[in-house]
């Protein structure tokens, strides 16, 4: 058997409302339309839509009073951190924020005006060439660098000073690094990163508060923040520190929605 396309159909009440939410957010076109029908399609692998006004008599007897529900229309994307914030900016109604599953599936969902939920999904795989376990045959297209950071690897924040050595944007595909400098009695706002996390003070020294419990990390000394756990960092002294983690990690502030990507770990 050969199929040559894949279309998922929909029975709603309100066609046009769908159709608006489709076209608007998630860049479907409209192929062909009626009364009561529409028919959408989108570059790409994206399944093409079709919705059905509820009552019509295409679809079985049975069937013609029920409405989609207990699905999940699931698109995979890349870039799923700025497709949220793009979508968050536009007002797009998310109803789940983003989030990673233990599987490695990470995800965020929208349900438009019938109900229709909408998630979107990256998954985290093993990088080309490697085996499926993280390791890489050096062999295979590995190539040296040397990164110098220049101006535009600067971040300048009210609490640090973020200097990007590292990251997808500087060639690395793994792992971002960067150094913090803090001013004496500067402290970073409470957050958490969906990472794990190794900080290393070079000099000064850093007052790191989790769980009411603060610890004190001096220069030569190595801190290792577990993913998730929610962090305030403060500096009782002018101190600068080396930090790496995966390159896709990102932060979330407790009480807000959604996540932040850190611009120098891109």
């Amino acid at each position: 058997m050969h199929v040559s396309a894949s279309t998922v159909s929909l029975t709603v009440a309100d066609v046009d409302a769908s159709r608006d939410f489709f076209l608007t957010h998630l860049g479907y076109e409209v192929a062909m339309a009626q009364d009561g029908f529409a028919s959408l399609t989108r570059e790409g692998a994206a399944v093409d839509i079709v919705l059905l006004r509820k009552g019509s008599e295409v679809l079985p007897a049975e069937q013609r009073d029920l409405e989609a529900g207990g699905l999940i229309l699931a698109l995979t994307v890349t870039g799923l951190a700025a497709e949220e914030a793009r979508l968050r900016a536009a007002g797009a109604p998310i109803t789940m924020p983003l989030r990673e599953e233990p599987w490695g599936e990470r995800l965020f969902q929208m349900t438009d005006p019938n109900g229709v939920v909408v998630q979107l999904v990256e998954w985290a795989v093993p990088a080309a060439g490697t085996d499926g376990s993280g390791s890489t045959d050096a062999s295979e297209g590995a190539t040296v660098q040397v990164i110098t950071p220049s101006a535009d690897d600067v971040t300048v924040s009210p609490n640090a000073t973020m200097t990007r050595l590292a990251a997808p944007s500087r060639g690395s595909a793994e792992l971002s690094t960067w150094t913090v400098l803090m001013e004496a009695g500067a402290t970073g706002p409470e957050h958490s990163i969906d990472r794990e996390q190794v900080w290393t003070v070079t000099a000064g020294a850093l007052e790191v508060t989790c769980d009411d419990r603060t610890e004190k990390v001096e220069a030569g000394q190595s801190l290792v923040l577990p993913p998730a756990l929610v962090r305030r960092i403060h500096a009782p002294e002018r101190a600068e520190a080396h930090v790496s983690m995966r390159s896709d990690g990102v932060a979330s502030v407790p009480g807000t929605e959604g996540t932040r990507e850190l611009p120098w770990a891109q």
